[in-house]
């Protein structure tokens, strides 16, 4: 197969950190499962799904069955079975069916799709090193299952991207040895050194770095020195402001080289040249950002009464509503149907949302998850991360609960295989009904008041890549509304603040530029949150018209108004016009453009065309795209982050998503190059897929420390029903209560007299207190709590005293989780022997 590659200069010029490398690497044999006990009701016992999931994740005997036909059976992968050398399985999982495939097996009851899967493997040669896309099928295997290049997905026509690192370990044991070569210059500025030896020392540095220049195989990075955070996971709010320049021109070790040091805006041409600056009377040293109390997430000293006083929660006496097939990972709920399908690289995902049976949405679910910094130092100003590359959904860990979700949520697993085993985070998905503090509905009128609770049905994922926490959330709402949102905390990633020591650094016109002084030495890195989801929306099928509803100002003059008006009057009116080409969208000012994905065949009862609107939903104001233009790291890596919302043409068997994973790899040669799919095809009743944006333009303070808010950070984006309906759907299935008391005052009225209200207000009164709960005057429609109901303690404060445990040979032990991304792959910390003897990197 390599014979046949023509790998010419692949140019790898986006912000990598070179042991995000080594986690991609290292992750196919020395990841750890997180695991918690497996919580499940008994709600939905025999409630069953249409039919077998077929967008499901392979299970423990598929995946191992594959995983042991390609190493076993002869075949073009040449698969070695040393794990410190030569080719090997990193990644084995579904692929996916074909939209028409999976529709007419669920819509025209036609043979179930084969299943397929995408095995991802690292093929080293000589000091290049490849990480190649193939699919295996049809499943189980035999002699008629195939192995073939995985390329259709990918509109660059390969199916592997270049890895800078060959050799994993040699990259890291150099990173750690700069620390030590240079251990004295680090205890002069920073009052510690690195130190490979001792895992839990918590006054030991780390380095962590990013690429600054990548192409043609010569890679140039930056190195800073980090506290190490052992206590509290803090090391991103700990850097040390001292920096070291990487020369790496090949993948073989003996050409690499360090370059430049920078400390205090100062560069050296070298250690030596910093070692003698040190020396200088006139050398400036720099304050110490040391860890401490400030960078815990609890204060658990503080007491006043109410903090004592456990608060208001939401109970469920009665069971679920919705009804869950575990099996096939199938939700119905009020109207609402649909799949649930995870990812290792996209984590959680929902196909065949349905509301009375009529598909609304083929496909929901997240792509790509971007955080780009700036800054005034090497390694902020550039710094960004592609978190999909470290795992979103191998990174969803376990839920807590009563805090994550409620005391009445149920919890769902997520698998996933990877080096030879299959790992299960327990609980990494809840699903739950809940009840909002607002009405959905409510109205007042001279004798009477009607008000519907909102309850709405949540299914929820946290994913944990490095020093951020993403809560995902797909909201189902009783009218047919359906919301995404998305929620950030954890720790920023802080910049150094270089303030010297013995005087305090006056501030100036730069001093604010990228951000704000949080602590004694450090600064907050402004930066872009830009989460991108695909909606591969079906309104009344796949004959489908974007069309942009405008509200416009408008002078027009209309003959009723004369003669006191005599010219024109000021209004305003609504101009639609279609989308007729693939494009960007933003959000308007003003709100003052609808987007309306609507069936140009298809009207309701009253001759309107039917469809759903795209809208900013109930997050802080709209959602964000990327600021910076032509970003220098990004490439094209992620050009589907310029604008809000974007509108394709819906190519799903050849053009499945708007990213890949392995992108990060490939910022300038992209697997998926999203600029390409859009190629100005008309979208002029077309099967439409909308990528649309959540995030924020984060900006941090001093607020963010310890942790980001999540109230502060919300984003989300609704599709909302709009003449989809004849009527609002919500009534028939709403609960609340109408209390008229229209009847009882005209009597009382006719029989008084207007004489006489006081007396009627008195008697009320006395009548109100008298009355029982079959007041005719009061209307319940839903159920309603008729008495006192009954509340396990489970459900108002779950059992945790299991949680990040496995019971193992009789005893419950503690596991742990294999937190990557932004830290895993940043910091290079130590490493330590397993008991299997094989080598695990902790950082």
């Amino acid at each position: 197969m390599m014979g046949s590659w023509k790998p010419t200069g692949i140019v790898v010029s986006a912000l990598i950190i070179f042991s995000s490398i080594a986690y991609l690497l290292l992750s196919s044999t020395f990841i750890n499962p997180i695991r918690h006990q497996h919580t499940s009701t008994t709600s939905s016992r025999h409630f069953r799904a249409p039919a077998i999931n077929p967008f499901a994740e392979l299970n423990d005997d598929e995946a191992s069955e594959i995983y042991t036909f390609l190493q076993e059976s002869p075949n073009s992968l040449n698969l070695s079975k040393d794990t410190r050398g030569g080719n090997q399985i990193y990644l084995i999982e579904v692929l996916r069916p074909n939209k028409t495939d999976a529709v007419d097996y669920l819509d025209n009851h036609k043979a179930r799709p084969d299943r397929w899967a995408r095995v991802s493997t690292l093929e080293v040669h000589s000091d290049d090193a490849f990480i190649v896309d193939h699919m295996v099928g049809p499943l189980p295997p035999s002699n008629d299952t195939q192995i073939l290049p995985l390329t259709y997905l990918h509109n660059s026509g390969r199916d592997y991207v270049q890895s800078p690192v060959s050799d994993v370990f040699a990259m890291l044991d150099w990173a750690l040895s700069i620390g030590e070569n240079a251990s004295d210059i680090t205890q002069e500025l920073l009052g510690a050194t690195t130190n490979r030896d001792d895992l839990d020392d918590p006054d030991a540095l780390v380095i962590g770095c990013r690429p600054s220049f990548l192409h043609s195989g010569r890679t140039v990075q930056w190195l800073e020195f980090f506290g190490s955070g052992m206590d509290s996971d803090s090391r991103s709010i700990l850097p040390q402001g001292l920096y070291v320049k990487l020369d790496i021109p090949s993948a073989n070790p003996a050409t690499w080289k360090t370059g430049q040091w920078f400390y205090n805006g100062i560069l050296y041409d070298n250690d030596t040249a910093l070692r003698e600056a040190i020396k200088s009377p006139d050398f400036v040293k720099l304050e110490l950002n040391l860890d401490g109390s400030w960078t815990d997430t609890e204060d658990f000293g503080t007491s006043i009464p109410e903090r004592d006083m456990p608060p208001p929660l939401s109970i469920q006496p009665y069971g679920p509503r919705y009804h869950l097939d575990r099996d096939q990972s199938y939700i119905s709920w009020m109207g609402f149907s649909f799949y649930l399908a995870t990812a290792q690289a996209t984590a959680l995902s929902l196909f065949d949302i349905r509301y009375n049976n009529t598909r609304l949405i083929y496909e929901l679910g997240l792509q790509e998850a971007l955080a780009h910094y700036a800054g005034v130092e090497p390694l902020q100003s550039g710094l960004e991360f592609l978190d999909t590359f470290f795992g979103m959904g191998s990174m969803m860990f376990s839920l807590v609960p009563g805090v994550d979700c409620p005391g009445h949520a149920e919890y769902l697993d997520m698998s996933y295989f990877k080096g030879g085993k299959m790992y299960t985070n327990r609980n990494a998905i809840c699903v739950f009904e809940y009840t909002s503090d607002a009405p959905l509905q409510r109205h007042t009128s001279t004798f009477s008041a009607t008000v519907s609770r909102n309850t709405y049905l949540v299914v929820r994922s946290v994913s944990t890549v490095g020093n951020y926490d993403y809560t995902i959330d797909y909201i189902f709402y009783l009218d047919g509304s359906i919301e995404v949102k998305l929620r950030a905390s954890g720790y920023i990633f802080g910049a150094f603040h270089a303030e010297p020591r013995d005087r305090p650094d006056p501030h100036d016109e730069h001093t604010n530029e990228y951000g704000y002084r949080i602590h004694d030495a450090l600064h907050t890195s402004m930066h872009d949150h830009v989460v991108n989801f695909k909606a591969d929306l079906d309104i009344c099928g796949t004959s489908n018209t974007l069309v942009r509803t405008s509200i416009e100002p408008l002078q027009r003059t209309y003959d009723w108004d004369k003669p006191e008006v005599s010219g024109v009057r000021n209004t305003m009116h609504m101009v639609h016009k279609p989308v007729t080409e693939e494009t960007g969208l933003n959000w308007p000012s003003n709100s003052r453009d609808m987007y309306l994905v609507t069936a140009p065949g298809s009207t309701n009862k009253w001759g309107e065309t039917r469809a759903y609107r795209i809208q900013p939903g109930t997050g802080m104001g709209n959602p964000a795209h990327l600021t910076i233009l032509n970003s220098t790291t990004l490439g094209r890596s992620a050009l589907w982050s310029a604008s809000d919302l974007w509108v394709l043409k819906n190519h799903p068997d050849t053009e499945p998503g708007s990213a890949h994973h392995l992108n990060y790899l490939a910022p300038l040669e992209p697997l998926v190059d999203f600029e390409a799919m859009v190629d100005g095809e008309s979208i002029d009743e077309e099967d439409l897929v909308v990528y649309f944006n959540l995030g924020s333009h984060h900006v941090p303070s001093s607020q963010d420390i310890p942790n980001t808010l999540m109230h502060t950070s919300a984003s989300s984006v609704m599709f909302v029903p709009f003449n989809y309906f004849d009527h609002d759907v919500s009534r028939a299935v709403r609960q609340g209560v109408r209390i008229d008391r229209r009847r009882e005052a005209q009597a009382q009225m006719s029989k008084k007299g207007e004489s006489d209200k006081e007396e009627v207000r008195k008697s009320r009164v006395v009548r109100a207190e008298k009355e029982t709960k079959d007041d005719e005057g009061v209307r319940y429609f839903g159920g309603r709590y008729e008495g006192p109901v009954s509340v396990s303690e489970e459900m108002l404060s779950p059992d945790l005293s299991h949680y990040m445990k496995e019971r193992l040979d009789g005893q419950w032990k503690a596991v742990r989780n294999s937190v990557g991304g932004g830290l895993l792959g940043l910091f290079v910390g130590k490493e330590k022997g397993e008991d299997d003897g094989g080598r695990r990197m902790d950082w």
